[in-house]
């Protein structure tokens, strides 16, 4: 294994996080992130980001804000 350095590890940070980087790849990067501080913090903020935005998108609105926001859009279409 070898340092893959900031470039490379910055480059491909989104594929390794999803696991899309081959075998070789993901043991450069990982061994990079143990390493270097600027590269793990940006690596914990992606994957930290990655993680609200995967729980936002299974969460649902309640039905009452549903039926509120349908009907603010039919008034508004039908004021214009």
């Amino acid at each position: 294994m070898t340092d893959c350095g900031c470039e490379k590890a910055r480059q491909d940070l989104e594929e390794y996080l999803r696991d899309e980087v081959c075998k070789t790849e993901h043991s450069d990067i990982k061994e990079h992130l143990a390493t270097c501080d600027a590269c793990r913090d940006e690596a914990l903020v992606a994957r930290t980001l990655t993680d609200v935005v995967a729980r936002a998108c299974r969460e649902t609105a309640p039905e009452e804000l549903k039926n509120l926001v349908l009907a603010r859009l039919r008034d508004a279409q039908a004021a214009h």
